[in-house]
């Protein structure tokens, strides 16, 4: 497609298509660490438009031939608002960024534009096509995040003008179809993890279609269907340890006496080994790992390590590190959360606590088991206070049973 010109001659410049194409990669290259996060997501919605031309310009590009004298303006007037609406395919590659492919329709601009000698020029702009946005999503609560976006919007741009009186127009049905930047902010609600609901502002840079270039503002409300998401494993029942059994008395070794003969040896009875009974230590996360981590900090590998002491020389049958979350955060990042940060236990345990790997087992349960009580701890807002009240419910619990 030729570039356009100003009336001065000077060429516009346009977004190149390429920039589509560039959009798209980065967003497949930023998001492919944190694949195993990403879902798709569907919606549409629809608002007022607004949009912004230079009517005069246009006018003085489509007219015909002025008569002897010129034309003088004498009035303009404008109606610049409109409904659009827009359709759109996404992939959510983690919780912070996404790409998404799009239809909008921005509705129409008109504008009459009344000359001297009597003439009349009537106007009207229209602008629809394909959109491809990278979007950042920036969390501000459990359930609130702020929304940014930049793309590439190639539209078709029809137009529709009709003289009358002195004023004639040179081609009355123009088109043009270009690739131009987009933006846009806006706020998102997840009411569940299968719906969302978005408030957003999106400016639209568009090709007049008579040799220059408007913007149209499309002020939206759209309905999100988030799916393909993973399901999280359903909560697990409290554990609660048995009583331990009673450590059982070593026998005394027997000596045998013969009398007239000489002593015999002293027998001793090596005593079989004993049960070590089943034990369950509780650590507080806080003393393990940073906020929102999974790396065990050096107070967390202090804890571990005397831990370990006390069970030097067990044969160990079996270890279970459990991970636990706070309600805090969707089900889906606190399970991940949770196995994380077992896995990151069991892992000190084996290299450093001399554990046997084929004997230990790391298992993610999420917030399905709280130690809190619902009355205990109100909201869901994540204030400082709900935060401190939750703590106990954010922990790392170790089950062990063997013998030595």
């Amino acid at each position: 497609m030729n570039s356009t010109h100003t009336p001065q001659g000077r060429p516009l410049r346009r977004l190149p298509l390429s920039l589509i194409t560039l959009a798209a990669f980065g967003a497949l290259m930023a998001g492919a660490a944190q694949a195993q996060d990403s879902y798709w997501t569907f919606g549409l919605g629809g608002g007022p438009t607004r949009g912004t031309l230079d009517e005069q310009r246009i006018t003085d590009n489509v007219r015909g031939p002025a008569p002897a004298g010129g034309f003088t303006n004498y009035s303009l007037a404008t109606d610049r608002s409109d409904k659009g609406y827009k359709v759109f395919l996404g992939r959510q590659f983690n919780k912070f960024l996404g790409v998404e492919l799009g239809y909008f329709n921005l509705g129409k601009i008109d504008f009459k534009n009344t000359t001297t000698p009597a003439g009349a020029l009537n106007g009207q702009v229209r602008a629809q096509g394909a959109n491809l946005d990278l979007v950042a999503t920036l969390p501000l609560t459990t359930n609130l995040s702020a929304l940014g976006r930049v793309g590439a919007a190639y539209a078709r741009t029809r137009s529709e003008f009709s003289g009358s009186g002195a004023l004639t127009v040179a081609n009355p049905q123009p088109s043009r179809r270009e690739a131009n930047m987009k933006l846009g902010l806006g706020l998102q609600y997840a009411f569940n993890d299968s719906f969302l609901m978005r408030g957003e502002a999106e400016r639209y840079r568009i090709n007049d279609a008579a040799g220059g270039h408007g913007n149209v503002n499309l002020y939206s409300v759209s309905l999100v269907f988030p799916f393909g998401r993973s399901a999280a494993p359903a909560p697990r029942a409290a554990y609660v340890a048995p009583a331990p059994a009673p450590m059982p008395m070593p026998m005394p070794a027997p000596v045998v006496v013969v009398e007239a003969a000489p002593p015999p040896p002293v027998v001793v009875m090596t005593p079989a080994p004993a049960p070590v009974p089943l034990r369950r230590v509780s650590y507080s996360a806080e003393s393990l790992f940073g906020f929102d981590k999974s790396v065990v900090r050096p107070e967390g590998k202090a804890a571990l390590d005397g831990f370990a002491a006390e069970l030097a020389g067990t044969r160990f049958d079996s270890v279970t590190v459990e991970g636990h979350t706070d309600r805090l955060g969707s089900t889906a990042y606190n399970q991940r959360l949770s196995e994380q940060r077992a896995e990151a236990v069991k892992s000190y345990l084996v290299e450093n606590g001399r554990v046997d790997a084929s004997k230990i087992r790391a298992v993610g349960m999420s917030e399905g088991t709280p130690v809190t009580k619902p009355e205990d701890c109100k909201g869901n807002a994540k204030t400082a206070a709900l935060i401190s009240c939750l703590q106990p419910d954010r922990r790392v619990e170790i089950e062990v049973s063997g013998t030595r």
